[in-house]
């Protein structure tokens, strides 16, 4: 769904990016509040900001500092707009240093939980008691308000924490309430959107569907399409999104690269030909995407090979197909932000951003670009798709190959693959499949442990589970299963799975670590 297609019947906010991921998860939140939010770069031209008629902005964090040189900026005519503004970290330190204030290097700074304490009265933190937990992460501080500001709150490290000009209506908060650690973050941003700014909360899954849609007939036309479906929630939703939208000329194209989880082909199979009786070309490629990866080990290298593979073979069925010119894929938010911005660092390029060739020849459809993984779950209910397809757990659409450490061979993939089954088998029979996040094994490929088995000396492979809790894949945390539950894992692995001699279980978060491990 393309940002600048948004109907206008809706009130419209702008979170402005200043290098921060967590400038998506403001957005969403913006959204769980049924205000349509829209994120854009710092560098857009203040005029054309206005003319999308935001009825409010919010500055983002970001990673640096307003002091360095180059630091990122706004217009400061932005001031002057008439809209009503929200600075949050970097943001309300960007806004005091512009109007006037003092933003100081402390050398200390705050991060993690902090104590807040607000003074006096405050349009933003009306809901919020005197005292309470939020989460801070900032070196700087601002010290000293511009003139005209009111201080409505402060911390240890922070004299203010936060600061209104309620007659320009510009306010500022040095914590952040978009995350979740910030108790009663989501009422912050209520107050500004509905108090400050006046919103009418209009966005609805009922109304993304219906202008993806029409997005959708007005970008292809009568145009054929094709849809690379892997089988996960996101492609899934979007083939069935374009497939309401255009119907007969979408061809569905899955394809099996062999690197899929157990029975993962037989499944979509079922559910898009069987159940939804839509055209789906079953292209068997595993050979051709083995011999690509042969003696690849490097990752960027594996999920840029698997990208342009797959881009290939769309390429040839699209040739049988009236030279569809049109690409449909579910490619998300986190997608785009992992894989680097002008202000954002790239952490590893997903095989549907990054690793899309220049060549290619198709013109992209990416009706939930701009949305989150829950987002696209309550899509896919309101659309009816089956709830073992809403409900997937995020799969790479590299496959297993993200999760072999180093080479690529038909004995290691299935290998895998069984012990993965075994993984997310025990995580449902446990009740915990759709409150984890994620489940999965991975496979250090060149490693072997040395173990005892049968009262004989083994040199076999290690598999690592991996199990964790998220709300959008931006931060995750490890998930804390039960010795029990982690016992029965490991001993089916190794009883079942030939050539696996030791488990161990992942305890990284995100950050330091990703998700997957490649």
């Amino acid at each position: 769904m393309s940002a600048q297609h948004a109907a206008p019947t809706h009130d419209r906010v702008l979170v402005v990016d200043f290098g921060a991921q967590y400038a998506q998860l403001i957005a969403r939140r913006v959204r769980e509040a049924r205000v349509y939010s829209e994120i854009v770069p710092r560098t857009m031209p203040l005029a054309e900001m206005l003319a999308k008629r935001p009825k409010g902005i919010i500055f983002s964090g970001g990673p640096a500092s307003v002091h360095v040189d180059g630091a990122p900026s706004i217009d400061a005519a932005v001031y002057d707009a008439e809209v009503p503004i929200l600075g949050i970290c970097y943001g309300a330190q960007l806004i005091a240093q512009q109007l006037g204030g003092v933003v100081e290097r402390t050398g200390g700074g705050e991060y993690g939980r902090t104590q807040l304490t607000r003074l006096g009265s405050s349009v933003v933190l009306s809901a919020l008691p005197e005292e309470q937990q939020v989460w801070m992460s900032h070196g700087d501080a601002i010290s000293t308000a511009p003139d005209g500001f009111v201080v409505t709150a402060s911390s240890p490290g922070a004299p203010v924490a936060a600061l209104e000009d309620r007659d320009r209506a510009v306010y500022g908060v040095q914590f952040h309430p978009e995350v979740v650690h910030t108790e009663r973050g989501q009422e912050v941003l209520r107050a500004f959107l509905f108090d400050v700014c006046d919103c009418r909360p209009t966005w609805t899954n009922t109304n993304i569907i219906e202008e993806a849609v029409a997005e959708i007939r007005a970008q292809v036309g009568g145009e054929k399409v094709i849809c690379g479906l892997s089988g996960g929630v996101d492609s899934s939703v979007a083939a069935a999104l374009v497939h309401r939208a255009i119907g007969d000329q979408l061809t569905c194209v899955f394809v099996d690269h062999g690197l899929l989880r157990l029975g993962e082909a037989e499944q979509v199979e079922e559910t898009f030909r069987r159940q939804f009786h839509m055209d789906l070309v079953h292209v068997k490629a595993a050979d051709r995407f083995l011999e690509a990866l042969s003696d690849i080990r490097e990752p960027e290298s594996k999920r840029k090979i698997i990208g342009e593979t797959f881009i290939r073979v769309f390429e040839e069925v699209a040739s049988d197909y009236s030279d569809a010119g049109y690409l449909v894929q579910g490619t998300l938010y986190p997608d785009i932000v992992e894989s680097g911005g002008a202000d954002n660092a790239t952490i590893k390029s997903h095989h549907n951003v990054g690793g899309l060739p220049d060549d290619m020849k198709f013109e992209l459809v990416e009706p939930l670009r701009n949305l989150f993984k829950d987002e696209v779950r309550a899509i896919g209910e309101e659309l009816g798709l089956p709830e073992e397809i809403v409900w997937r757990q995020p799969f790479p659409g590299p496959g297993l190959a993200v999760r072999i450490i180093g080479t690529i061979t038909p004995d290691r993939i299935e290998m895998l693959r069984q012990a993965d089954h075994i993984v997310v088998e025990e995580i449902r029979r446990a009740g915990l499949y759709r409150e984890i996040w994620q489940s999965f094994a991975v496979l250090p490929g060149d490693v072997h442990t040395v173990g005892v088995m049968g009262d004989g000396r083994t040199y076999e492979n290690p598999i690592i589970v991996r199990a964790v809790t998220s709300e959008d894949a931006m931060t995750a945390d490890w998930a804390r299963l039960s010795h029990d539950l982690l016992e029965r894992i490991a001993s089916r692995i190794i009883n079942e799975v030939a050539g696996v001699n030791r488990v161990a279980y992942d305890i990284t978060s995100k950050p330091p670590g990703t998700i997957e491990w490649e």
